[in-house]
């Protein structure tokens, strides 16, 4: 098969797909795949995938309150750090987290590649520890930088985005169903991670990530997400928007929503953004 044709039906086969198992992990990687470890840096310290490139949601984001949640708007620093860490326009990208004890940063990443215009990025199911219980090689060492950098060029999709300001206009009309996606004592009020007010936007409603996840940290199944929708009256024919704190979570939400081909958008900026805004507008219930 010519090259060329090979490619593209790669490239292809992998638009839809957002979240890979790990023998379609590993495939990927052992074809010349980036790979991206999103894990705390408390957990890399204690080993990483060989070959994998250190990042963090934090430093392709805003760093000033309360728009932490918020990609950087400046595409040349972006761009810069996304080749830095390997990112190629023609090459997949294969993203590790720790879904047990994370926050859902491989989504993040996933969510933010794609929304920059990578149709090819994806995580693993079951995180760092599927790879490696597939006997994939570990190393100490930590790398920030790739060793060749990439040549990735930013190319900005909105499909799986939305702002404040597209937020509220649809949740004004009834046109979208918010899901929030933190712990139950955020959606009731508490605010543990720096808001500016608590609760959540009204009619939102409460679906915690993690309970997509299975006692081992692997998606449940495609019937079994669905459920989670149903039963909290979710329908996976609407226009889906989640949220949590910052964009993390709700990045991980997104991801997963979308690897099942539902209408999914994630708002970045989340309750940083929106409780820091003016009370009588940007409504919060309890």
């Amino acid at each position: 098969m010519d090259a060329a044709v090979q490619s593209s039906q790669v490239s292809s086969s992998l638009e839809n797909l957002w979240v890979a198992s790990p023998a379609i992990a590993l495939s990927l990687i052992h074809q010349g795949a980036t790979l991206l470890d999103a894990r705390s840096c408390v957990w890399q310290h204690l080993g990483m995938l060989k070959g994998s490139v250190s990042v963090s949601w934090q430093q392709f984001s805003q760093s000033q309150n309360p728009n932490r949640g918020k990609l950087l708007t400046n595409e040349a620093q972006l761009t810069q750090k996304l080749r830095s860490v390997g990112v190629k326009c023609d090459r997949p990208v294969v993203v590790v987290g720790d879904p047990q004890t994370g926050w859902g940063e491989e989504g993040r990443i996933v969510w933010m590649l794609r929304t920059l215009g990578h149709r090819q990025s994806l995580f693993v199911d079951g995180g760092y520890r599927a790879l490696t219980k597939a006997g994939f090689p570990v190393t100490w060492r930590v790398r920030t930088q790739a060793t060749q950098p990439g040549d990735f060029t930013i190319r900005r999709n909105s499909q799986w985005e939305i702002n404040r300001e597209q937020l509220h206009e649809a949740w004004k009309a009834g046109e979208v169903v918010a899901i929030d996606t933190r712990e139950r004592r955020e959606y009731q009020g508490k605010i543990p991670y720096g808001e500016s007010r608590g609760g959540h936007i009204p009619g939102a409603i409460h679906l915690y990530y993690k309970e997509l996840l299975d006692e081992n940290g692997y998606l449940l199944s495609a019937s079994e997400i669905l459920h989670q929708l149903q039963i909290r009256g979710i329908s996976p024919n609407a226009s889906l928007v989640s949220y949590c704190t910052g964009g993390i979570r709700s990045g991980w939400l997104t991801a997963v929503l979308a690897n099942l081909g539902i209408c999914a958008k994630n708002y970045p900026g989340s309750m940083w953004e929106w409780s820091a805004g003016a009370e009588t507008v940007y409504h919060l219930a309890c």
